[in-house]
């Protein structure tokens, strides 16, 4: 699972930032008038400290099980995805939302990870670029930074549509992932039943919040400082207000701990947490 987690390496200088620009791209500040939480997150690829410090992903191919697919989007087009169909025929979905370097081979690995320890499951990788996969951090940052939420969400729409009336539909993401995937929840309606955020945006529209069918599983590093304490208390507040359950898994560590090629990685710290992602969506999935 090398590089998965890269968009985090550099987070922690964002702090330097110019005041005006602290201003414009703050975590904590309400989203302007028709932005979208993510694209606030996708504003910081502008800042040269957050996009200069991320190593490129090491060349890796997957070559277990799964295949690409592709589906038809509510804006008319269609968009492909990376899918692990259960071995039994099943209702029961994960979607994966992948980190600013895109749908690479490492988020179909760590895609196959979890159909193995989700049995039951389909497990599908959705790709919100495009097609398009970065191998540099200027790349990334383009890349994030050109996501335009309209197509996104018509991207989501037409997985879910792929899924099926009868799905039942969690989701997983990190970082940039991480904020789509609490968007995924929202537009799943009441077919979510679970999701699960590593270090992303929240949403911070609580009427928005209050047509959530699921609760949260939120993954957050003690010492980050972008998806802060602030960010998350501010979460608590608004999850509370919009009545729905929020669990925070905290840890004290740094942002990216989950990452093993990050300096700020912890074994400990990492396996717990994708442990507790595992017990939850098995739990919200209602799997055996």
């Amino acid at each position: 699972m090398k590089k998965l987690w890269t968009l985090c390496a550099a987070l922690l200088s964002v702090v330097s930032v110019a005041s005006a620009q602290t201003t414009t791209m703050s975590c904590c500040a309400k989203p302007a008038a028709g932005q979208n939480a993510t694209e606030v997150f996708a504003m910081l690829a502008s800042n040269e400290d957050f996009s200069g410090g991320h190593d490129a992903p090491l060349p890796f191919t997957y070559a277990g099980t799964g295949e690409m697919i592709e589906f038809k989007t509510t804006d008319g087009g269609s968009s492909k995805a990376f899918e692990i169909k259960s071995s039994i025929r099943s209702d029961k979905y994960l979607f994966v939302i992948h980190e600013w370097w895109g749908l690479n081979d490492y988020i179909k690995q760590e895609a196959a990870r979890f159909a193995k320890e989700l049995p039951g499951t389909n497990v599908i990788a959705l790709d919100l670029y495009d097609g398009q996969v970065a191998t540099t951090a200027d790349e990334a940052g383009k890349l994030m930074q050109s996501v335009k939420t309209d197509r996104a969400q018509a991207i989501i729409k037409g997985a879910l549509l792929h899924a099926g009336p009868h799905a039942q539909v969690a989701s997983i993401g990190w970082c940039f992932g991480g904020g789509w995937s609490l968007q995924t929840a929202l537009l799943a309606g009441k077919q979510a039943v679970g999701c699960v955020m590593y270090y992303g945006m929240p949403e911070k529209d609580v009427a928005k919040l209050k047509t959530l069918n699921t609760d949260v599983l939120m993954v957050f590093a003690k010492q980050d400082k972008w998806i802060n304490q602030e960010v998350v208390t501010q979460f608590e507040k608004d999850m509370k207000a919009a009545k729905k359950g929020l669990t925070v898994k905290a840890y004290d560590a740094d942002h990216a701990f989950a990452n093993p090629s990050n300096p700020k990685y912890s074994k400990d710290f990492a396996e717990d947490a994708h442990a507790a992602s595992v017990a939850y969506l098995k739990k919200n999935l209602k799997l055996k």
